[in-house]
């Protein structure tokens, strides 16, 4: 992407609407992360080894691992945001990888220096839409999160209700 706050409608969505299979913080980091690596590179190829699923899995892997001791803080966050938050060792460390595959998958589109295959040098996926056509499919995502937002605070808040009514009746 050209900037990586693109990547966080896409992230967010996918991230809330699977909330129940992956951690939602890990993935949603795990798409911001990755572009650490375009930091330290001031001439082309920006994009080089974390942006591939060979060693972005490794990178995710190791998001997931350093994010795990952070768990009750994330918890915490998105108790603050209203969103249901259940995790565990192996969903972050799930998550970690989805979440940098994900942001490599959509920058394979946009950016011609990702060798998303590595070793290979195979670009099946660049050009497959125009750099227009994924921005404006990014920010429509936006809007597909901020409704999954909206459900997933709900199912927060009837959470919230049904325990109080269950402490209640005690």
């Amino acid at each position: 992407m050209p900037y990586t706050p693109y990547h966080f409608g896409p992230s967010g969505f996918v991230a809330l609407i699977l909330r129940k299979y992956i951690d939602v913080p890990v993935f949603i980091l795990a798409n911001v992360i990755v572009d650490i690596e375009v930091l330290f590179y001031d001439h082309w190829p920006y994009h080089r080894y974390v942006h591939t699923l060979l060693i972005g899995a490794a990178a995710g892997l190791l998001w997931g691992l350093a994010a795990y001791p952070f768990r009750n803080i994330f918890k915490k966050v998105m108790q603050l945001v209203h969103v249901p938050y259940k995790t565990s060792f192996w969903k972050m460390l799930i998550s970690g990888i989805l979440g940098v595959w994900f942001h490599v998958l959509i920058d394979a589109v946009y950016h011609w220096d990702v060798n998303i295959f590595w070793p290979s040098k195979a670009k099946p996926l660049y050009n497959l839409l125009t750099k227009g056509q994924v921005k404006i499919v990014c920010l429509t995502f936006f809007i597909w999160a901020f409704i999954s937002y909206i459900f997933a605070v709900k199912s927060y808040l009837e959470q919230k209700k049904a325990s109080k009514v269950k402490h209640a009746a005690k």
